[in-house]
């Protein structure tokens, strides 16, 4: 309170911005935890038929089968108002889409690769901790920061938005 026994006026933009972040957080997750259960699904299905000694390749094609449906979801829900609309910019779009996404397989099949081969966890179990736990919490926490940095930037979004405030 100040001196006069009024509550400061908060920044007339924050709260409508921090809401808009957390509306996209909230929808990215949703589509973030439907990928995860396709991930996990295709993954173990691999390793239990055609790929039992390969978990590495059974995470690689999992990840892009679930890749692709985040990239439907997150370009048509959650950065549909940052996203691109012309042929150039959304195939620029879908190639910086798709090497985030690789970076982010990197870092979930790294950890899997440590556990499973320099670590000797052979297990299912601990292939999916290490893969489809910690290796997604720390991919997708890159891919939101880089989704939103990188890949869905229309610049004529943001200033509608500038335009807006």
């Amino acid at each position: 309170m100040s001196a006069t026994g009024s509550v400061p006026a908060v920044r007339s933009g924050a709260f409508p911005r921090l809401l808009a972040l957390a509306r996209q957080l909230a929808t990215f997750g949703t589509i973030g935890a439907v990928c995860f259960v396709i991930d996990l699904a295709v993954y173990n299905l691999l390793r239990a038929t055609v790929m039992p000694d390969g978990p590495i390749a059974a995470k690689i094609v999992s990840a892009v089968v679930s890749t692709t449906v985040a990239w439907i979801g997150n370009r048509f829900i959650t950065f549909r108002a940052e996203r691109q609309t012309g042929r150039r910019e959304t195939v620029r779009e879908g190639v910086l889409f798709a090497l985030t996404n690789l970076i982010g397989l990197g870092i979930a099949a790294g950890c899997l690769f440590v556990s499973h081969y320099l670590l000797g966890f052979t297990s299912t179990l601990a292939d999916n901790v290490a893969g489809n736990g910690v290796g997604l919490v720390l991919g997708t926490a890159f891919r939101f920061a880089a989704y939103k940095a990188l890949v869905f930037r229309s610049t004529d979004a943001r200033r509608t938005k500038e335009l807006a405030e």
